[in-house]
């Protein structure tokens, strides 16, 4: 039998029973000021360049840490980020925080006052000696280092985080679909940013998510970040070489002065479907009133705010795998010769960001589709033009939490439809589309594995 002494040594043996601790996480937030020189392309070349800046553009975001290797999010009031500048862009801002590229949550808020940066593209037309261009790159690693340095510097003010936050609101009369059915019952797909046809103005809103979302990070009672995300192309008017970052970086600002204890972020939901045309006639005017409203719903939504115990979050990243649209002037010999005989130097920019596009699909670089996971609560991060339907697919996945979708991640296939956008002659895809037919499926297969739980 076992002596009393040796019992006891047993029992010390065996560590006591304690509460679960709270988990140690930590937020730092940064900003970055990103807007282009005066001269440099806007929308890759599709309009005119910058030739005076109304306000800048600037990159925000947020580092997380404490639940394995560092994450980050990361929004930007640029067109686009696409192929070998996403993975450069988020290359340079996981070294400077210490963690891997793919748990940087990159995105761009998609106004078209506003640069796209594809490098290789880039490359493509000075190779080819074409006078069209996309983007400067020696400006895109100046202002990515700037952000990366910002990033890094932003790690020694980090704060505890305690709680999570989540809100919500409608936003009224800003949203409506591209799609539309006309007086005599015909589909379209002309119901643009800027729609002047009081006709098409008139129809009814069609698919969109009414709602904005608005993700907090808070140490007790001190905010410290948030983020709002809506699904909108959040243009009022562009083209005339005026940077912007229009008028939902004009709400986020009106938020900002609210709450300068926190950084406030946006990022544009799925929205390569839904734009503002049905409440927008292109009127300069409209650009405040769109601002208004989409700032009365962050308010609403910070107001509102519940906010519970933060529990330590899961990161996970799927792979996707799109493929490069073929056939006519979408296979590789039509878009190089296009490179270099297109009239239009925007044409030649379309076939160079075409041919980057099916570069990366031909060397077998999928897609990363990252989720931070809080349980109760979301966040993900889905490519491109991905039209609403997606983001509603994610939020469906997981109908009792809180699921905050932002679109414009990776933007290398442009836009990616549902398969009725197909059948219905989309005229969006004519030339914007790098991706084929049967997409819909892999999109929504990819959403599903990155929202299980378990």
């Amino acid at each position: 039998m076992p002596t009393r002494r040796t019992a006891l040594a047993a029992l010390a043996a065996v560590p006591f029973a304690r509460a679960q601790e709270p988990p140690v996480l930590t937020l730092s937030s940064f900003s970055a000021e990103v807007t282009i020189p005066i001269g440099h392309p806007c929308m890759g070349g599709g309009v005119a360049p910058a030739r005076e800046v109304l306000d800048p553009l600037e990159a925000r975001g947020f580092v997380l840490r404490g639940a394995g290797r560092p994450v980050v999010f990361l929004a930007v009031d640029w067109c686009e980020i696409r192929n070998a500048a996403y993975d450069r862009f988020r290359a340079k801002v996981a070294a400077a925080v210490g963690t891997d590229p793919v748990r940087v949550m990159l995105c761009a808020l998609h106004q078209h006052d506003a640069p796209i940066f594809d490098t290789e593209a880039q490359e493509l037309l000075e190779k080819h000696k074409t006078s069209a261009a996309v983007c400067d790159n020696a400006f895109f690693e100046k202002a990515t280092s700037a952000v990366a340095d910002a990033a890094a510097v932003s790690l020694k003010a980090a704060r505890r985080v305690t709680h999570l936050g989540t809100g919500k609101a409608r936003v009224e009369q800003v949203a409506s679909n591209r799609r539309y059915t006309d007086e005599g019952g015909a589909v379209r797909y002309n119901r643009m940013s800027a729609t002047r046809d009081p006709k098409i103005r008139a129809a009814g809103e069609g698919t969109t998510d009414p709602e904005l979302k608005l993700l907090s990070f808070w140490d007790g009672d001190a905010p410290l970040a948030g983020l709002s995300a809506y699904a909108v192309h959040p243009m009022s008017f562009y083209g005339r070489g005026s940077v912007t970052a229009d008028f939902v970086g004009l709400a986020r600002r009106r938020l900002q002065a609210d709450t300068p204890a926190a950084l406030q972020l946006y990022a544009s939901g799925c929205s390569g479907n839904v734009t503002a045309g049905k409440f927008n006639d292109g009127d300069p005017g409209n650009r405040p009133v769109l601002a208004d409203r989409v700032y009365r719903a962050m308010a609403a939504a910070w107001r509102d705010t519940r906010k519970v115990p933060v529990t330590t979050p899961a990161f996970r990243s799927v792979p996707l795998t799109l493929e490069a649209r073929g056939g006519g002037e979408f296979t590789t010999d039509a878009r190089a010769r296009r490179l270099t005989t297109d009239a239009r130097p925007f044409g030649r920019c379309l076939a160079a960001l075409g041919l980057s596009w099916a570069n990366r699909v031909r060397a077998g670089r999928p897609i990363d589709l990252p989720v931070l996971d809080f349980g109760g609560a979301a966040l993900a991060v889905l490519p491109a033009e991905s039209y609403v339907e997606f983001q509603l697919a994610a939020q469906r996945e997981r109908p009792s939490d809180f699921v905050v979708v932002a679109g414009y991640g990776e933007c290398g296939p442009g836009y990616i439809p549902i398969e009725r956008a197909w059948a219905e002659n989309d005229g969006n895809l004519s030339d914007w589309c790098w991706v084929e037919r049967g997409s819909e499926k892999r999109m929504t297969e990819a959403i599903a594995r990155a929202l299980a739980k378990g």
